[in-house]
């Protein structure tokens, strides 16, 4: 169920944010992704950002408690005493972002849309700023663009730029229009993309179903954070009277009691519902996930969220 007022008229989502205040926010994140890079390199994902390879480095004398298999015994031959090879690890890591481009994240005025970009862009500054190559993946019913992961500013805005590129277009379309949502699909399209352990990073409403299974897949292999968005309409909807409300993805139209109060709280307990099984079915398949609506600051909430897992 993905229902959205539709009676434009009677009701309207405030503080709509055009492409330029994107841009806006978004070019003050290099200055925020400084302590956000920090908080990646840290706590539950430290070994991930250390990435997952090895190089050999140098060889030395042996010594009491030294791995025997270690040895280099050309080496060792040559000047007739053990030595042992040290390596180091390699610290590149891919970062790849999965975004939702269905029709539900166009709904509400793009809110949900605009926020997912500024999670994103947030996030890959981060990385950038931790040296790591970033990658994404877009998706609705299809997988619509794929960012091969690669390092460097002018890849990162590229990306930015594609999000902000995607024509809005009509937010209501039918099952044919092609706007419905396959995160199942993209997650396994992301699997397939990474040949290395990575940090794959979910920005989706998650207004779609049989994704499970393939969310478990991607965590056995990879890191996962869930970024669930949501919106202040999903907890309470106003007393607007009988609203006509509408699923993006389907094309289906009802009209809603809403000044019934007895509605209102089925509204509200069937939203509650939902993300309690969403943050059970990532925590099952051991992908860390975090909320974030419409109405909060994007970098306070990713920064609190990373700060408390450092913590």
């Amino acid at each position: 169920m993905r229902w959205f007022p539709v009676s434009w008229p009677l009701f309207r989502y405030p503080e709509t944010v055009d492409r330029y205040e994107l841009l806006r926010k978004i070019a003050t994140f290099p200055l925020v992704a400084r302590g956000l890079a920090e908080d990646l390199l840290s706590g539950d994902f430290r070994s991930v950002f250390k990435g997952q390879g090895i190089e050999f480095d140098e060889v030395r004398h042996y010594e009491p408690g030294d791995d025997v298999r270690s040895i280099d015994w050309n080496v060792s031959a040559r000047f007739g005493t053990p030595y042992v090879k040290m390596y180091r690890e390699e610290r590149e890591l891919t970062v790849c972002l999965v975004l939702d481009e269905s029709a539900s994240m166009f709904a509400a005025d793009m809110r949900r849309r605009d926020q997912a970009i500024l999670a994103a862009a947030l996030v890959a500054f981060s990385a950038e700023r931790a040296g790591q190559r970033i990658g994404a993946v877009c998706f609705d019913q299809e997988i619509t663009r794929v960012f091969s992961p690669r390092k460097g500013r002018s890849h990162i805005m590229s990306i930015i730029s594609g999000l902000l590129s995607t024509a809005s277009g009509e937010v209501f379309r039918t099952s044919d229009g092609g706007k419905g949502s396959n995160l199942g699909l993209a997650l396994a399209g992301t699997g397939r993309l990474l040949k290395r352990r990575s940090l794959v990073v979910i920005l989706s409403d998650f207004l779609c179903i049989n994704w499970e299974q393939e969310l478990g897949y991607l965590c056995a292999k990879h890191d996962v954070i869930a970024i669930g968005i949501t919106d202040p309409l999903d907890k309470e909807i106003p007393n607007l009277g009988l609203l006509t409300m509408g699923d993006p993805e389907t094309g289906t139209v009802l009209h809603a009691p809403t000044g019934f109060s007895s509605f209102r709280s089925a509204w509200a307990e069937w939203h509650s519902d939902r993300t309690k099984l969403w943050k059970s079915l990532c925590h099952r398949c051991g992908a860390s996930y975090v909320e974030l609506s419409t109405a909060e600051d994007a970098p306070a909430v990713l920064t609190r969220f990373f700060g408390e897992r450092r913590s």
